[in-house]
Order: structure tokens, then sequence, then C-alpha cells
């Protein structure tokens, strides 16, 4: 247990301490924190205790604007470093229980994450995108807003150390490469995706927007819901071939909250257990041609999708290529997302008594250009 009180439905209680980049009002300098209930522990400000072996010498890291040296360090360090954030939270230690000057550098969250390009983070609004399309085989493409926008239920994960040009990353070592996971919303104009397939494969379609969530949840976190890998069939090359457990039991929603709509509607339930491939088949796979990564790359899973209609991870599916309505209550239906919309995405594990979650994954719809 933990002294800072945290609700039993919290998302993130003391056995998760997910990590993130967040700022205030009253300091708007991005820094690194990790979450505990409701609230923030700014690791810049309690950096000068983190002594063990793996850490002593890389205090500045906790200095730092991103998490991406943090990563760079390693498991050590990141075990460490949850052992060490465990112990100083837990209702047992009054290293920060006691210490009032400290214990006034616990924020309620406002998140932020450093991304690339249009990775943002949750709660950003999504335009409604443009481009070229053909909806009449029989005529000449034409230029105009995605009249099929949709979402792709994902997780993804976040590199620690990378690996030199040229020299894969073998799937035995490649657990000690994944530091941890975050949901993700990897936005789709089904109609602009259709065009472009043909002849190379999306650009304008998924470029406009992929949303993740705020906290970063560790693999450490995560382990005590490991699950069995998937049977596959055929057998992968040897490369990709691993015995260890490393697919997880994570309950997954999927919620459209329409405007006028006093509360969202869950339109898919699903569980990243459904996926066909484990996070170090991929990262092998990535990496087997000798590409290098670099701590703070994110890898997505694709589209999350069960065997249950229910289960399905995107609108396409679930709407059946748009020849069915999902029904949002209160009268109102979709085949694909209006203006307005905002989509939630949540998922968790399920513990004893308590839940690992991630928090939300949101996004609301925003007209396109008028004049693109």
């Amino acid at each position: 247990m933990s002294f800072i009180q945290v609700d039993k439905d919290s998302d993130f209680p003391l056995q998760n301490l997910p990590y993130g980049v967040f700022s205030t009002k009253e300091e708007p300098r991005h820094r690194l924190g990790v979450a505990i209930g409701d609230q923030i522990l700014d690791l810049s400000v309690i950096k000068h205790l983190f002594n063990g072996p793996a850490l002593a010498k890389h205090q500045h890291v906790f200095d730092q604007p991103t998490l991406n040296a943090f990563m760079g360090l390693g498991r050590a360090a990141w075990t460490e470093a949850r052992a060490f954030l465990q112990k100083l939270l837990s209702a047992s230690e009054p290293a920060l229980r006691d210490n009032a000057e400290l214990r006034r550098r616990l924020h309620l969250p406002v998140g932020y994450h450093g991304r690339a390009s249009s990775v943002v983070v949750s709660g950003t609004p999504i335009r409604r995108p443009v481009g070229q399309m053909k909806p009449d085989n029989e005529k000449p493409p034409v230029f105009d807003a995605c009249k099929r926008l949709d979402i792709e239920l994902e997780m993804a994960f976040f590199v620690g150390p990378g690996n030199k040009y040229g020299e894969p990353i073998p799937i035995s070592r490649a657990q000690e490469h994944i530091f941890g996971m975050v949901l993700m919303n990897d936005w789709s104009a089904r109609d602009i995706q259709k065009w472009e397939y043909v002849p190379l494969g999306p650009f304008l379609s998924k470029s406009f927007g992929t949303t993740i969530s705020p906290w970063v949840v560790t693999m450490e976190a995560l382990m005590p819901f490991v699950l069995p890998n998937p049977v596959q069939d055929p057998k992968p090359l040897p490369y990709l071939q691993d015995k260890e457990p490393y697919t997880f039991d994570i309950k997954l929603f999927v919620a459209i909250k329409g405007e006028g709509m006093s509360m969202p509607t869950t339109i898919c339930r699903s569980n990243f257990k459904h996926m066909y491939w484990t996070m170090k088949q991929q990262l092998a796979h990535h990496s087997i041609n000798g590409c290098n990564l670099s701590p703070g790359d994110l890898l997505a899973s694709g589209t999350i999708s069960g065997p249950e209609p229910e289960s399905f991870g995107s609108m396409l599916e679930l709407s059946w290529n748009g020849t069915k309505e999902i029904p949002l209550g209160s009268g109102q239906t979709r085949k694909f997302l209006q203006d307005g919309d905002e989509i939630i995405l949540t998922g968790y594990c399920q513990g004893n008594g308590f839940r690992v979650g991630f928090g939300q994954c949101s996004g609301k719809i925003l007209p396109a250009l008028s004049d693109p």
C-alpha cells in the first residue's frame, strides 16, 4: 500500500507507476514524472535519491525533458528505479511520506509526451484529413475531405537501448530493449487509403494523426499479467522463434461520445492477448536487416481485433465496411466518424484488488479545413 490515497479503480496504483513527461502552469518546464493515483511525483526533484549501482552515476537522466536518456540505460536501471520508487511511495517508508517539502512536488496530472511529427498525446483534437480518393471506379480521382474517417485500436511500445547500425537484435535479447507500453489510436482515412493502396500503400490516409496515451506503463508492471504466446502455424523462421511467454492480458475498450451525447458509448471490447505476433518478435524482425533503433523509438502493434464481432478494433470491421450501423443509443448510429465525435480508448490489467491501467487515449474530430 502507498501513503498516497489511491482509489481502488484507479489505473495508477503502486503496482503500476507509469512514466510520463509533464508540466504545470506554475512551472511550464517539461520534466519527468511518475503517476500514483491522481498525482504525479516529480522525478527531477528527487533525482539525488537514486543512489543504487545502476543509477548513482546517471541521476542527470531525471533532469531531461524526455524519457529517452532514462530508457537508454537499459533494464538494470529500469528495475532499480521501479523498486526504489515503490519503496519510496510505500506507506511504511518515511523519506517522502514525512517530508513536507518534497511532498509539495506531487502534482495533479497534466500529461505531455515528446513525440515525432503527427504522433500526438491524448486529448489533442484531430482535423478531418483531405486527400485524393476515387469514389467512382469509372471516373478520375478527386480531391476532397475524407468521408470514411476511422479509428484503429492499437497498443505501442517504446524502445529502450537501441542497436548499432548493421547489428540486429536477437529475439533472445529483445526483452532488454522494450521499456514500456501505451495505448494508441492510429487514425485512418479509409476512402483516401483505398486509393493510395494502388500501387504502393497508405500515405496521407495515415500521416495526419496518431494518438497515444500520456503514461508509459513499464514492462515490469505488466509482467504479472503475462500469458503464453499464441500458437503460430506455420512455425516462424528460427530468428523469430521464442518460447518465453510475452503476450499480455490487457483488457481494451473503444467508446464514442458524439455531440449531444451525455455519456460515451462503448463500441468495442477487445484484449491485447489476441495479437498473433509478440513485441519481441516485432522488434527482432524490425532489426534483422541491421536497421538501427534508438531510445524513444515507438513501435505499434497494428489493429487489435478479437474473434467476436464486439472485439473488432476498427469501425471498418464493426460496420462491416459500412454495410451496417453501429448503435450508440438515443437514436444515434455510426458507420464512420462524424465531426464532433470524441473517441476514447482505455485499457487495463485486472489484479487482485487493483488494476494496472493506461489512462485515456482520446481525440475529438474537427471539421476539415474549408480551403486546404
